[in-house]
């Protein structure tokens, strides 16, 4: 497996494997908006050329966030989550962050055991943040906000710091 920096050219291929990943699927032209942004980076996980995940942030100032990540289903549990975070968290340190952020479902178990391991500690809950609509229903879901410390090498620390 590698790792791609990628950019707005990147746009495409982006919302398709957020479609993979996500109900709610962001299209070419909300990522292009998202990388004609500053301080917004990311990169494709792939292995033989086929992808198998993605990670986008923004860094500014001090602070970073991931604004979404994905793991395709036949990248699951082989370290491609792990790998995105480590490079975001590594890249994000570079442009000068100390901290970075992101949002998951509250009842995203899997997501919630990533980031544990990633070193990202809760710091707030979102009401509602998440709604989707089923069978004419809207549902909210809460979201858990998550920090970690980055290092200078991206590595972390106390999340409250």
């Amino acid at each position: 497996m590698r790792l791609i920096a990628a950019g707005a050219a990147y746009a495409g291929v982006f919302a398709a494997l957020h479609a993979r990943c996500f109900a709610a699927a962001w299209d070419a032209a909300a990522f292009s908006d998202l990388f004609a942004g500053a301080g917004v980076f990311g990169a494709i996980a792939e292995d033989g050329g086929a992808p198998l995940g993605f990670v986008l942030c923004r860094a500014v100032a001090d602070e970073a966030e991931i604004l979404t990540i994905g793991v395709l289903p036949e990248g699951r549990g082989a370290g491609v989550g792990s790998a995105l975070l480590r490079h975001a968290g590594e890249a994000a340190a570079r442009l000068g962050a100390a901290r970075m952020f992101l949002e998951v479902a509250v009842d995203n178990a899997a997501a919630l055991a990533l980031y544990a391991r990633a070193g990202f500690a809760p710091v707030g809950t979102r009401r509602g943040y998440y709604r989707e609509c089923h069978e004419g229903r809207v549902i909210q879901t809460d979201a858990r906000i998550l920090a970690r410390v980055l290092e200078a090498d991206g590595a972390t620390d106390d999340p409250q710091k």
